[in-house]
């Protein structure tokens, strides 16, 4: 599976990258075939994520960890909750802890942060969706964690759906055209992809909605434009509000009738979630 070998290669890198030619100081201090457990504890109340990935942290420096979870994986949690124990070989375990705890406490945050905007909307009809604007060589992770938060995934990359954006529509010279390539490259290339559509003001929503989008993007609309721009579109395709969105506002621009809201915070903006390994030589 394609998805599970990208996962499986950010961890590697990771490892590598923290690793390099020897970790040094367990090397040093403890003895090869040690044993240790620990109790993963969370400091601070939030929504767990990312202990699946952290088991296969541990498990790809040594199958023979054994890691047993107390709570799932997008479950909320709370301070001086045990998380999650770990048993087996000291150096591995140490050796692994860091950049374990650094998947686990940035895809905590992350969907600790979801779901506050989702929380914040849960009586509309709205979705909170992320971006693009994720850690380089993390955004399988940071998508990850969002999903595992409830909230939904957007495109993951440049090759997965058609959003024209400004500057698209100023080299193509109009919506219409930059549309109609699209969905000309998407029926020559028999590509699956939504066509999605920036806007910034009214009129462009009118072309928008004659070039046939599948989506279009309200961009920083104010909220009595953006109601305007969903009574105009009138359900004939989906529509996305994007810009100036905080927990403060979120509320206010989902009740404008919009079916997403994207939130680039909740991945570049992201506060770790406060969680720690204790550990104990057995």
């Amino acid at each position: 599976m394609v998805y599970e070998r990208k996962i499986n290669e950010i961890i590697k890198n990771a490892l590598e990258e923290d690793i390099g030619s020897g970790d040094i100081t367990t090397t040093a201090c403890i003895p090869p075939n040690a044993k240790a457990k620990g109790e993963f504890i969370i400091k601070q109340d939030g929504v767990a994520a990312g202990f699946d990935i952290a088991e296969k942290v541990f498990k790809s420096l040594d199958p023979s960890i054994l890691f047993k979870k107390n709570i799932s994986d997008g479950e909320k949690v709370f301070a001086m909750t045990i998380a999650a124990v770990i048993d087996g070989n000291a150096a591995a375990i140490l050796t692994a802890e860091r950049t374990a705890l650094n998947f686990l406490q940035r895809m905590s945050g992350i969907a600790t942060l979801a779901r506050a905007f989702a929380d914040k909307i849960k009586n509309t009809n709205a979705q909170i969706i992320d971006t693009r604007k994720t850690a380089p060589g993390l955004r399988l992770i940071d998508k990850l964690a969002v999903k595992l938060s409830g909230c939904v995934n957007h495109r993951t990359g440049l090759f997965d759906m058609f959003l024209i954006k400004d500057n698209h529509i100023a080299v193509a010279g109009s919506i219409l055209n930059a549309v109609k390539a699209c969905e000309e490259f998407r029926r020559k290339k028999k590509l699956d992809c939504k066509i999605e559509v920036e806007t910034t003001n009214l009129d462009q929503v009118e072309e928008a909605i004659k070039s046939g989008a599948d989506i279009i993007m309200l961009d920083n609309f104010k909220i009595d434009l953006m109601k305007k721009a969903v009574e105009l579109i009138n359900g004939r395709c989906k529509t996305e509000a994007s810009g100036m969105v905080t927990l403060e506002t979120v509320k206010e621009i989902a009740e404008t009738g919009v079916d997403y809201i994207s939130v680039g915070a909740i991945t570049h903006s992201v506060k770790a979630l406060d969680i720690s390994l204790e550990i104990k030589i057995k």
